[in-house]
């Protein structure tokens, strides 16, 4: 049955039977064959094509590689009983290259269909899809897909299948409960952090053995019933996608209630679990595997698919299938009975039986919710961002909360959308462009005009000379081809469309709505207005290109309104509140994705939650170079294009493209040469980053020979040590500035691993503390914070606090009060720590403290202070090795001495910025009376000259003690054992026991290490997980497929970084290293050699030797 346009509009004015869900699930587990199935039960597709046609993929290398790589959206109609239901349907990938565009597709989504494929299992994206859902906030279904492999390819018995089912259950579950455990604790830590003084103080009258607290309270509190996946509460499919059926336990309840004479609520809780039949007292009991009995399961359910399969596929039976289609009312056409291909008898029976599609949609609208259902946390999670909270929104910001909840339409109500990601579609693909069929009134009347040329022409010939005739029809002929030219490449431009959700209000055509950037806030908006600062009329053709650095906010004129189903888009005239919208003409006005509103009080939406993150580049340019104007236009088209891809021009002037992977990259050179600048390209190597660090001193050398007793030299390279510069002991680093004012200790020490992962997994935090402490009112700037924020930001310092004490020797001694600074960037996993008695200074956290505590500290160390932390930051960003960032390592000032530091007064606290009258005047005052430090002209000059000559001076040294420390941490850097870091990738990789030797073989060519394996139970198949350098895995995953013959097929998503345990500057030094190594050395040092490979590539010198040994050639025989 094919649904109308009419139809389909009607319904999207009845939000309460509105259904916005996508489809998540593990590459392969049969995402686009459920979408086919459904889209047939439309009657869009043939039912026949379900399963190959792969309709929602609608690129050709998706057609080609067999994955789908964007998320696409279509409408469908479904009917239950009197009811109708609308389902804006989007189909996600599920390879982790593509896991943004899954992230865009659950943010405008209240529901989710989660596939597993029963023989795989729970597989690495499986959890990320699941970890994604509850974020967002989405309740999803289960369908446990790939049923028909349990019989024809693992050739399972029912009982079998129904324990392997439990399993899988279990696992997703299993998932489920650590997320909601995860989150329960994150909530009631939050509500235990204020009332724990609380607490403390009553429990000092107790005694020691009666101070408990109780975590699990919060647990057993929480109602967790509705959360897990179960069949009986009718929230779990059991299908095959390709063999169009599928069922729920409730589909068979209401057959066999009537045939048993059982209720249909009994059967309902009771198909499912350790029940079976007694026949003899006609009861169901429970104890069915202890008494050796048939599960309901296997006995009315499994076995009757089982027989079905049977008679079909295995034995081809067709008396056998006569009977079962005969017993079940089914209509079978008998051209599909007569059917030489079993497959297509199959699907023919089933999908009469069991339609997968009418048990997945009636799952959906009964156990998924609509828009008018979303829950409170979920909007006011949605309205503040991570540094703000609801309750600090402006109370007119706080009632569009309602507007939310209730989905309200009236013409006087706000209109609020969210554009999750910009796509490109065709111009000649629009539907005011595409081809449409002719009325009779246009036929007629295109005929009436053909027969009027036609008479004129013949009246043009027998006036006209022949000769002339010819010669304009020749060069009518040779203009017209040219003029269809034109036309084809206008119509092949590509158009972006906003992809986006109405939240509130109802969207027309010809409203006028604004953009609201990420930097938007409504306070200041209403505060502007109330003064007459902003202009609430914008000029809609302002463009994001034309906004200040303090502006915005954008407008722009509604135009162009589609309905997106599937591969083609129809006009709409208004979009009601809680559906899914195509809006166009948005392409200069929203790079990825944003908020619009007609109000600005709106605030923008909370950022969307990425799973994999952008980490290879690669360097493009024009093998042409009069194209790079194109060039650059088409990766901006590129990056507006795709929610994940980063386009940027490094220093070097290199255009570089930066992507989640390998199948990701590819797509964009593809679309960048194919469809956005349409030229060639020439491709870098791919640019991975690596990491420095230091490492304890080895204790032993190459040969596992204790090395106490000789003296060691980690760094074998330039150590030429400057003038001004000295070399105390390894590790530690003294200098002076150019102008001899100031002379520095700094000593390198690694960082212990428990801070570094710290620092690493916390970095979002350390920007967040960057910001409350970067702000001249910082007070203000902490007030903003989210709460959670700065609960979070202390429960951080208790925890660095805590892996310093359990640290051994130079950190077990620090506390966090003494970290200057964070790095690279200020929110790094490096640290810059002050350890000297008379410097003493406003800690780093002290902003986030209810009662900021200050001390005494130096005027003119308040004021070098950002220099020496500009100097750290600088090292750390780029280290000596080959100029890429730092990890793990802990910069100590350890000396800081300026001239004359004892003349200069100490303030007995430092003032806030609101109190203080400390101004510029009386730092030169100050700086005057160090004497050698900043010099004036002469001594009789005028006081403004002096204040003139003092300003400079500050500079001068700032700069000067910038440089130095820059160079005093790469000099302490390079005095002990250095290391380089490799980005890591996590494998897993499911292969049959006959073609591990290869994949083993692999593995090992390309510096990988197998970290766990195990064999799926009643299966040849083995999980096996791995860990991978990035910089080999490119070509990894087509080479693994052709070694093995396809059989194998691997997962590559980020990990960690790891430190390459071998020295890059390596050389034989021991008379047992010369013995088992040579003089040469010949074994590869593949830290050398990713070194010189970085350094090669950023142009840094690279101290190599064409012919390092020169010897003489042999040859076999002489030439003649």
């Amino acid at each position: 049955m094919k649904i109308t346009l009419e139809k389909i509009i009607d319904l999207q004015r009845k939000p309460r039977n509105i259904r916005n869900i996508c489809i998540l699930a593990h590459v392969d587990h049969g995402k686009t064959s459920l979408a086919d199935a459904l889209v047939a039960s439309n009657g869009i597709i043939s039912h026949r094509m379900s399963g190959k046609l792969r309709y929602l993929d609608s690129r050709e290398d998706e057609q080609i590689r067999g994955i789908t790589m964007k998320s696409s959206a279509i409408s469908l109609y479904h009917q239950i009983e009197e009811d109708e239901y609308l389902i804006n349907l989007i189909d996600s990938p599920g390879h982790v290259d593509f896991s943004s565009e899954v992230s865009t597709a659950v943010r405008l989504c209240d529901g989710a269909i989660v596939l597993v494929d029963v023989v795989e299992g729970v597989c690495s994206q499986t959890h990320a899809v699941l970890r994604q859902a509850w974020l967002e906030d989405i309740k999803p279904i289960l369908v446990l897909n790939k049923i028909d492999r349990l019989i024809l390819e693992l050739k399972m018995a029912p009982e079998e299948a129904y324990l392997h089912l439990q399993q899988i259950l279990e696992q997703v579950n299993a998932i489920t409960g650590e997320l909601f455990t995860s989150r329960v604790l994150e909530k009631d830590s939050a509500k235990t952090e204020e009332t724990k003084e609380d607490t403390q103080n009553n429990s000092k009258t107790l005694p020691p053995d009666q101070q408990v607290y109780e975590w699990s309270s919060a647990l057993e509190d929480t109602d967790d019933s509705h959360l897990y996946f179960s069949p009986d509460q009718d929230n779990v499919i059991f299908s095959s996608a390709l063999d169009g059926w599928g069922f729920g336990v409730k589909n068979f309840a209401e057959q066999y209630s009537r045939k048993l004479g059982v209720k249909q609520e009994i059967l309902n809780k009771t198909l499912w679990g350790d029940y079976y039949l007694n026949r003899k007292q006609k009861r169901i009991l429970k104890g069915a595997q202890a008494k050796g009995k048939k599960t309901l399961f296997v006995q009315f359910i499994l076995e009757n698919i089982w027989s079905v399969y049977e008679s079909i596929c295995i034995k081809g039976d067709k008396e056998m299938t006569e009977k079962i289609v005969q017993s079940l009312n089914l209509k079978i056409q008998a051209r599909d009975m007569r059917h030489n291909d079993l497959k297509v008898k199959l699907q023919a029976v089933c999908s009469q039986w069991l339609p997968l599609s009418r048990a997945v949609l009636d799952s959906v609208c009964a156990k998924l919710p609509s828009p008018l259902e979303m829950s409170t946390d979920h909007i006011e999670k949605l309205m503040s961002g991570p540094t703000q909270q609801f309750n600090s929104l402006p109370p007119e910001t706080k009632q569009l909360k309602h507007a939310f909840s209730e989905c309200r339409s009236g013409p006087e109500e706000p209109t609020i959308v969210f554009v999750s990601k910009m796509f490109p579609v065709e111009r000649k693909s629009l539907p005011e462009n595409r081809l449409r069929p002719l009325t009779q009134e246009e036929m007629s009347m295109r005929r009436e005009k053909a027969k009027q040329k036609h008479a004129e022409r013949l009246q043009a010939q027998s006036i006209t000379d022949p000769n002339d005739q010819g010669q304009r029809e020749c060069s009518s002929n040779i203009c017209e081809p040219l003029q269809v030219k034109e036309v084809v490449n206008n119509e092949c431009d590509d158009v972006f469309v906003a992809f986006g959700r109405v939240y509130s209000g109802t969207v027309r055509k010809g409203q006028k709505l604004y953009v609201l950037g990420p930097k938007h806030d409504p306070a200041k908006a209403l505060i502007q207005l109330r003064e007459n600062e902003l202009d609430c009329d914008l000029d809609p053709g302002k463009t994001l290109d034309d906004l200040d650095s303090s502006e915005h906010v954008t407008s722009f004129i509604v135009e162009d309104l589609y309905l997106m189903m599937g591969r083609e888009l129809h006009q709409l005239s208004e979009v009601p509140p809680g559906n899914v919208l195509g809006l166009g003409g948005l392409a200069s006005h929203i790079l990825k994705s944003a908020t619009i509103s007609s109000t600005l009080v709106c605030p923008t939406f909370t950022d969307m939650y990425f799973e994999a993150s952008a980490i290879v580049r690669v360097a493009v340019e024009p093998k042409n170079a009069g194209d790079m104007n194109k060039l650059v236009n088409g990766m901006r088209l590129l990056n507006q294009a795709d929610p994940c891809v980063e386009v940027l021009v490094q220093e070097t002037g290199e255009h570089v493209i930066v992507a989640a992977g390998e199948v990701h990259l590819e797509r964009c050179i593809e679309d960048l040469q194919k469809r956005y600048a349409k030229v060639e390209v020439n491709v870098s190597d791919p640019i991975v980053p690596f990491r420095e660090t230091i490492v304890p001193r080895p204790k032993v050398d190459m040969m596992n020979e204790n090395i106490h007793t000789q003296a060691y030299s980690p760094v074998q390279v330039k150590t030429d040590v400057d003038d001004d510069e000295q070399v105390l002991e390894p590790g530690l680093v003294q200098k002076s500035t150019t102008n001899k004012a100031c002379t520095m200790q700094i000593r390198a020490i690694p960082l212990p691993v428990g801070v570094t992962q710290l620092l690493e997994e916390n970095a979002n935090l350390l920007k967040m503390l960057d910001i409350s402490t970067g702000k001249s009112d910082t007070s203000q700037s902490v007030n903003k914070l989210n709460p959670d924020v700065v609960s979070k930001l202390l429960k951080l310092k208790e925890n660095l606090q805590s892996c310093f004490s359990r640290s051994k020797g130079f950190w077990k001694k620090i506390k966090t009060d003494d970290i200057l600074s964070f790095g690279p960037r200020r929110q790094g996993p490096n640290l810059l720590v002050v350890q000297m008695d008379k410097y003493p200074r406003t800690s780093l956290w002290s902003n986030l403290e209810s009662v900021t505590t200050t001390k005494p500290c130096s005027v003119l160390n308040s004021i070098y202070d950002n220099s020496v932390v500009s100097g750290f930051q600088l090292a750390t960003l780029a280290g000596p090795l080959c100029e890429e960032s730092l990890m793990g390592v802990g910069f100590v000032v350890e000396k800081l001495d300026i001239s004359h530091l004892d003349t200069i007064p100490e303030l007995p606290e430092t003032p806030s910025p609101k109190e203080s009258n400390f101004t510029l005047d009386t730092v030169n005052t100050l700086n005057t009376s160090v004497n050698g430090v900043h010099m004036c002209d002469s001594e009789d000059s005028n006081p403004a000259g002096k204040t003139v000559g003092n300003n400079l001076g500050v500079g001068m040294l700032a700069g000067q003690i910038m440089s130095c420390v820059k160079d005093s941490c790469r000099k302490a850097f390079q005095t002990q054992p250095q290391r380089l870091m490799v980005a890591m990738y996590s494998c897993d990789i499911q292969a049959t026991a006959d073609v591990l030797g290869k994949m083993y073989a692999v593995l090992n060519k390309r510096q990988g290490r197998v970290m766990s394996e195990d064999m799926k139970e009643g299966s040849s198949t083995f999980n096996i997980h791995t860990v991978l350098p990035v910089i080999e895995s490119f070509g990894f995953a087509e080479e693994i497929r052709k070694r093995t013959s396809g059989l194998a097929s691997p997962q590559l998503k980020f990990s960690h970084w790891e430190v390459i345990d071998l020295d890059p500057f390596w050389q034989p030094t021991t008379g047992e290293e010369y013995l088992h190594y040579g003089d040469k050395a010949d074994n590869e040092n593949i830290a050398f050699k990713y070194m010189n490979g970085v350094r090669r590539r950023k142009g840094l010198r690279v101290n190599e030797k064409i012919v390092e040994y020169g010897e003489k050639q042999r040859t076999l025989s002489k030439n003649k």
